[in-house]
């Protein structure tokens, strides 16, 4: 009986580590989805961000040319 209970609580440690381990998995792959839409928003902002500067670059070599 000893042995019989012995691998009911191996099968039990188990299914904890399992379900713990499945809780770990659906946590990383929420942050992973946050991380990605911050990427999202961090390299639309750039793009404004560069088109902001090269319009400045280009207004002052127009302000250049004309003077």
């Amino acid at each position: 009986m000893d042995k019989l209970q012995a691998l009911e609580s191996t099968v039990d440690s188990l299914i904890a580590r399992c379900q713990q381990l499945a809780e770990d998995n659906r946590e990383l792959r929420q942050q992973e989805a946050e991380w990605l839409r911050e990427r999202q928003r961090l390299v639309k902002n750039n793009e404004a961000a560069r088109s902001r500067v090269e319009a400045m670059i280009n207004r002052l070599k127009g302000l250049a040319q004309e003077s």
